[in-house]
């Protein structure tokens, strides 16, 4: 707790959190067990797919500013949230003429993706958003998924489930920083359709993490009456 001098004396206030890359919560939607990969274990693989991605946000990582047609664009925007703990920056912030931020996250691919990953980088998106509105105070409805291969945006209504999925999120993906247990791997008919282009998929080893034989060997490794 910190302590907080005023005239009427000292009150005692909550910490704030300790803040969480934008990043995790997509990771987390995506794999919480590639989250912890990632922001736990330090761990960072590149394949095909994440050097696609890195060559889409190059153009995007450098700070700058561009003015078309009365529309302000950012790149690189630092953005944060003291009440839910996150912190990271936007691909791109579009601001109108009166200033009303609109966020345009960038993405390799092409627009039509499943259901499951789409709702990822929305999530993602979504955490941008709630960003904007907590620095600018100004209300962001929604949002803009840029797919490169096409070329073409996908807009994203950032709904009220979507902002609580933000918050529930962030709470899970601290959980499990503060802990420090890895979490385990995705349920088999998950993993059946994530796992295969992870490029954290040797490192991970699902099918042998996830094995029973692994689990009855974990279970007997301190038990004396094994």
């Amino acid at each position: 707790m910190i302590s907080i001098s005023s005239p009427e004396g000292s009150r005692q206030v909550a910490e704030p959190p300790d803040p969480i890359p934008l990043s995790a919560l997509q990771h987390w939607a995506y794999c919480p067990r590639q989250c912890g990969l990632i922001h736990l274990e330090q761990a960072f693989d590149d394949n095909l797919h994440t050097l696609r991605g890195n060559a889409v946000h190059a153009q995007v990582d450098q700070p700058g500013v561009d003015t078309a047609r009365g529309v302000r664009s950012e790149r690189a925007l630092p953005l944060w949230h003291d009440d839910l703990g996150l912190i990271g920056k936007a691909d791109v912030v579009e601001f109108s003429s009166g200033g009303a931020p609109y966020p345009v996250e960038y993405k390799h691919g092409k627009r039509h993706k499943a259901a499951a990953i789409a709702a990822c980088d929305d999530l993602q998106l979504a955490a941008q958003a709630v960003c904007l509105e907590f620095i600018s105070g100004q209300a962001v409805p929604e949002g803009a998924i840029y797919y490169a291969s096409s070329k073409r945006r996908r807009v994203v209504p950032i709904t009220p489930e979507l902002r609580q999925q933000v918050a529930d999120t962030a709470d899970a993906v601290r959980s499990m920083l503060q802990g420090g247990r890895l979490p385990p791997p995705l349920a088999a008919e998950v993993a059946a359709q994530r796992c295969g282009g992870c490029s954290l998929h040797d490192r991970c080893q699902p099918e042998a993490a996830g094995s029973k034989a692994l689990a009855t060997a974990r279970a007997q490794l301190f038990d004396p009456d094994a």
